[in-house]
């Protein structure tokens, strides 16, 4: 198994469009094609700089607001993943199904496909101020370049979940990730260190940084 992989540290910055979004995603995705990149993948909560752009009050979204791009963050890397011939994950968007809010990672095909991976260990923040709720199953996807598993950020904390990913086959483990302050980003780093070590896989971290002053809990990034 060989593949190239580059991994975005995204610039949290407020923004007043979607096709600002659009442009900085594509921007990330024209150098890793520039570096023969097979993947690409974005950071934990990075879509929450659409809530930035605000309502017609020019107030800031609300986490329970932004599942309302669903369909256009899907149709964005859809086409972004089909035109640059690279796979994608696509970081996490919260997405709405019946009256819960998940933490989703996607990963985007080449040929257009789009699997899934909810977040499966949800944070205090997640769980009492944005009232979200976690996945409820683990899957490894199959590649051309390989087997791999997506698991968000607190997710790899726990040896378990990633043995039985191994378990499952995965060759490679992406592990978008979202931390505020140097505590959180070390403890995100090392316990990755820790799970390549002990199942002999790979995996591939990366996070925010930047803020997002008018949006709650998004106001402060630490990653590298």
């Amino acid at each position: 198994m060989q593949m190239r992989v580059s991994a975005v540290q995204y610039y949290l910055h407020t923004i007043s469009s979607f096709k600002e979004f659009a442009d900085q995603v594509e921007h990330y995705i024209k150098i890793a094609e520039e570096f023969g990149s097979d993947f690409i993948i974005f950071p934990e909560f990075f879509t929450t700089q659409l809530m930035s752009i605000g309502n017609d009050k020019g107030e800031a979204l609300t986490i329970q607001e932004l599942p309302h791009y669903t369909d256009k963050y899907r149709s964005l890397f859809i086409e972004l993943a089909k035109q640059y011939k690279m796979h994608i994950i696509g970081g996490t968007h919260v997405v709405r199904n019946g009256d819960r809010l998940y933490n989703v990672a996607h990963m985007f095909y080449p040929d257009g496909r789009v699997v899934e991976q909810a977040k499966l260990h949800i944070t205090p923040t997640e769980v009492y101020e944005w009232n979200m709720s976690p996945g409820d199953g683990l899957e490894v996807f199959e590649t051309e370049k390989g087997k791999i598993a997506m698991l968000t950020c607190y997710d790899i904390e726990f040896p378990e979940i990633v043995r039985m990913a191994k378990a499952k086959g995965a060759d490679v483990i992406f592990c978008p990730s979202c931390t505020d302050d140097r505590h959180g980003f070390h403890r995100v780093r090392y316990t990755s260190h820790a799970r390549a070590i002990e199942n002999q896989v790979y995996v591939v971290t990366t996070g925010t940084v930047g803020a997002l002053p008018t949006v709650d809990f998004m106001r402060a990034n630490f990653g590298h």
